[in-house]
């Protein structure tokens, strides 16, 4: 029997009151229309491009912690660029150049001094390079609010995109020497390890190949690109950094001509200032170095790297699972980076709390020494990651329709980082002993501005690492 012309379903449908029964007989044709239909306005409806104005008024908050493993925490003023030439190898050195008093940029590089960093950085959109200011919680303790003044373009490094600059000295000589590189968390070297790299090799006008040598991974810039037009802090007027057991936490407000009104958020603890990095350390560079550290609040992941010296050789160990020279790891990282890293194990999870130095590769030759012979040496430092916090005003309207007219937005990341020398012990009590010594008086805290004009030096009396002399023999020099 031939199927008839109509094919019919019958569907019922029931009112509200339940007394009403209808058929609906639907042909073929017509329900392929309805499904076109219904098609189409899925497809057009996530098509639908929602317009985003991006806001006219951006503040960035770098935070950083810094310190030397076993040391009493020291806030000196004038001490902030100590390490930033140390610091600057990593690609995430320092934005300011050295005044002798701390202004914006010094939370980008390697700091002992002093042990907090604040950097704020606005850009007002609506009237650009006009002083504002901003308010801050008690718990900060740095007063009810912080001045934000228009930069000065000739203290501000400019920073180019790019994992390291290769501008070396214009007395630049040819390197000679082999570098070493180890990498992983290994009491012992790894089979296939070190990667060496013969200087002697290279031409001595060969920069990019000297360059390649110390290649790796290197996230892009996402902190703010000062220049003239924004307001920062610190500044010439107010060179405070965060004092010892402050907090962020709070509502912060953001003021000053033509700033919206509704420029206010609020920090929780997720978002604070890092604690010092507890580094603990046991063994001799003839043994396999031990290291240990109490989990740091808010961190995301660790990275470790040591260098050192031996004649004209140089040597360098990272905690990374897969070779990486390490050098572009040590600044503020995304979230994204973080992940994304840690899941390639060049990062160490928030979870891992010990790492080992491969046994010998930096205890250098001779006996002179009780860490390792009279050319051994190595400098460690560490990272912990606290990320990176974003907030935009108003929040995202969830019609797609209407149009996302941002007021203003926060970028806000955090890190904390220690050194140490290799191979000296470092056990935990000594960092508490220091944080008592340092709240019973013994250490100054910087918690009002520099007093102008002093003639003694800041470093006068202390004994402190050279990076230089653990970098002897880099150049040939």
């Amino acid at each position: 029997m031939p199927l008839p012309y109509r094919l019919c379903k019958a569907y019922s449908l029931v009112s509200l009151k339940g007394d009403l029964m209808a058929h609906t007989c639907f042909t073929h044709g017509r329900v392929f229309a309805a499904v076109l239909i219904l098609a189409a306005s899925a497809v057009q409806a996530q098509n639908t491009q929602q317009i985003v104005r991006a806001p006219k008024v951006n503040l960035w908050m770098d935070v950083s912690t810094g310190g030397m493993a076993g040391m009493p925490e020291m806030d000196i003023p004038g001490m902030g660029g100590l390490m930033a030439g140390l610091g600057g190898m990593g690609g995430g050195g320092p934005g300011a150049k050295n005044t002798g008093r701390e202004y914006y940029g010094s939370a980008r590089g390697f700091h002992m001094m002093p042990p907090r960093i604040l950097d704020i950085a606005l850009w007002n959109g609506l009237k650009p390079g006009v002083e504002a200011a901003q308010r801050i919680p008690a718990g900060l303790r740095l007063g009810d609010k912080l001045p934000l003044l228009p930069v000065i373009p000739d203290k501000v490094v400019e920073r180019k995109e790019g994992p390291r600059d290769q501008d070396g000295p214009t007395d630049y000589e040819a390197p000679k020497g082999r570098i070493l590189f180890y990498w992983g968390c290994s009491p012992t070297v790894r089979a296939g390890q070190p990667r060496i790299v013969d200087l002697s090799k290279m031409s001595a006008d060969s920069a990019a190949a000297f360059g390649s040598a110390f290649s790796g991974r290197f996230a892009p810039d996402r902190g703010a690109k000062v220049t003239a037009g924004y307001d920062v802090f610190p500044n010439e007027r107010d060179q405070r950094s965060i004092p010892r057991d402050a907090s962020l936490v709070g509502e912060h407000q953001i003021i000053g001509d033509a700033v919206p009104a509704s420029f206010r958020f609020n920090l929780g603890p997720a978002h604070d200032v890092m604690p010092a990095i507890e580094l603990q350390s046991q063994g001799t560079l003839k043994d396999s170095v031990s290291l240990s550290w109490i989990p740091v609040t808010n961190a995301k992941a660790y990275f470790l790297h040591a260098m050192g010296a031996q004649g004209d050789d140089m040597i360098f160990w990272s905690s990374s699972d897969v070779p990486d020279s390490g050098f572009g790891l040590f600044d503020f990282l995304s979230n994204a980076t973080i992940d994304k890293w840690t899941k390639e194990k060049v990062l160490l999870s928030s979870g891992v709390t010990q790492c080992s130095v491969p046994k010998g590769i930096m205890a250098g030759g001779g006996s002179g020494s009780r860490r390792g012979g009279d050319d051994a040496g190595g400098m460690l430092r560490m990272i912990a990651y606290g990320g990176e916090h974003g907030f935009v005003h108003p929040p995202r309207p969830t019609d797609p329709k209407v149009p996302w007219d941002q007021e203003w937005s926060v970028r806000l990341r955090v890190k904390s980082q220690t050194m140490a020398m290799l191979g000296e012990k470092i056990e935990p009590q000594e960092n508490a002993r220091s944080s008592d010594r340092t709240r019973k008086g013994q250490q100054p805290n910087r918690n009002e501005p520099p007093p102008e004009g002093a003639d003694e030096s800041p470093t006068k009396g202390l004994s402190l690492p050279n990076p230089a002399n653990v970098l002897k023999g880099l150049f040939g020099r």
